[in-house]
């Protein structure tokens, strides 16, 4: 049973909205704007589908999966309410004769549209159920002030700082479906960023399509924050959200980092902490012939030296990638490469996809398709050596004192709680197992840092007793 998301309380009178996120953090995002939105104008959020008014479906239409799974669910909130609003990347992709694909599944929908398309979800929104009342004149409640509603919880919270991307990757349709890279202005970036912290959240997971090309399409223009100017470009960002992390104690977090030599820059600021030395850095693939059929922007060689240069700026640095196995044409030779690659640039966290016919991909039409049960066993050779890798990482931790924020603390952690370390970002990494404190008076609170020396390392996760 899908969960509905519930985040707006209001007045019984209201009319309520059932809500269904899926797909990655940039889709919550938008659902994030959505449901400020319809907090602002005194919408309510329904539990259940029946209990609801009307259902909106934020879909992902990315690999097949994720599509069967928001056709599904939308399936699913047609039959148990029958008023349904689509939004996302689903809505966005077409059939090979043309139609929307959402609409030829599911007919009786109410509306459809692509991603980041808050007013027109909106607009859908009001023409079959009209407002309650003026925006302008409500507060929202439970929400970050301009930062709106989270729907993570409350002590962490993504901050998307643009929209599309400019690279067309054989493999990735997001691009036809997103668009080209469209850079928020700066100012409202940090104004966002504030009033998160200012609301609470510890830890702050910035995100785009591409953070490292953030401005390029405005050529780094300078724009103002708090009367000061600044630079609309990676550097200057990051620097700033480190200035107004400080005084919180929170983290900021880097995902989806390309690796331009513009990096290069970010990594001393980890190493003297303004911001975590961690980073999310979708490689692919390492061999110089695939890299250049997926069309990816950096070469294989190149990467492994980046790494090396980061990792001796940064000792503690912590990097995540994601892999595609048995891309279109790879031989057995290319794919012993990308295993070479990942003992030698010490991935400390893999994620590995089989390759995945994605329709409208023109990887498609590449020669030398293979078949998916070669596919699927050098996903599990990759994986395996993947996490070999991994597991020796996490052992050296072994012995020493982490910060680790707390995400889990049943009677106020007592018997132990779960968190995480700098190493680990939220639901796509490993965690941090916390035995129950040796002191009576020692206690966890959920969305506090807590200091803890690391006793065992468990496959993805780490063993630390609280101090």
């Amino acid at each position: 049973m899908t969960e509905i998301l519930n985040s707006i309380p209001a007045p019984n009178a209201a009319p309520k909205v059932g809500f269904v996120s899926l797909g990655c953090p940039k889709a919550l995002t938008d659902s994030e704007l959505i449901l400020t939105q319809l907090s602002a104008e005194g919408y309510q959020t329904s539990k259940t589908f029946q209990g609801a008014d009307l259902v909106i479906v934020n879909t992902c239409g990315f690999i097949d999966d994720a599509v069967k799974e928001s056709l599904d669910t939308i399936g699913e909130a047609l039959a148990e309410n029958g008023r349904v609003i689509v939004t996302g990347c689903l809505g966005a992709k077409t059939t090979e004769g043309g139609e929307n694909m959402v609409r030829q599944m599911h007919p009786k929908v109410l509306a459809v549209t692509g991603p980041h398309a808050t007013q027109e979800v909106m607009d859908a929104v009001h023409t079959n159920l009209p407002k309650p009342h003026d925006p302008f004149l409500d507060l929202v409640p439970q929400s970050f002030g301009v930062a709106g509603i989270k729907l993570t919880p409350r002590h962490y919270a993504y901050l998307k700082i643009s929209e599309g991307c400019n690279h067309r990757c054989t493999f990735c349709i997001i691009p036809s479906m997103r668009g080209d890279l469209v850079s928020r202005p700066i100012g409202d970036v940090l104004n966002e960023a504030r009033a998160l912290f200012e609301g609470g959240v510890k830890e702050l997971l910035v995100i785009s399509q591409d953070t490292s090309a953030y401005g390029v399409d405005v050529k780094y223009r300078t724009g103002f924050w708090d009367g000061k100017p600044v630079k609309t470009r990676m550097l200057e960002l990051v620097q700033a959200l480190g200035d107004i992390a400080e005084p919180y104690g929170a983290w900021v977090r880097l995902h989806y980092v390309y690796p331009y030599p513009s990096v290069d820059e970010i990594v001393p600021l980890m190493a003297t902490g303004r911001v975590l030395p961690y980073l999310d850095v979708p490689l692919q693939h390492s061999h110089p012939d695939v890299l250049r059929r997926m069309k990816r922007p950096a070469s294989g060689e190149k990467n492994l030296e980046r790494l090396q240069q980061w990792r001796e700026a940064c000792p503690e640095l912590v990097v995540r990638s994601t892999f595609i196995a048995g891309f279109p044409g790879e031989t057995e030779e290319e794919f012993e490469h990308l295993l070479d690659f990942v003992r030698e640039a010490q991935i400390d966290r893999a994620g590995c996809f089989a390759y995945s016919a994605v329709n409208g991909a023109t990887a498609n039409d590449l020669p030398g398709m293979l078949p998916v049960e070669v596919r699927e066993e050098r996903r599990a050779r990759f994986m395996q050596v993947a996490e070999e890798v991994s597991a020796a990482r996490l052992q050296r931790r072994v012995g020493s004192v982490m910060q680790v924020l707390v995400d889990s603390a049943p009677a106020l952690g007592r018997k132990g709680g779960v968190g995480r370390s700098y190493a680990d970002a939220p639901e796509i990494d490993g965690v941090v197992r916390l035995l129950p404190p040796e002191k009576i008076s020692k206690t966890l609170k959920v969305g506090e840092f807590t200091k803890a020396r690391i006793v065992s390392a468990q496959g993805h996760d780490l063993v630390a007793l609280p101090i």
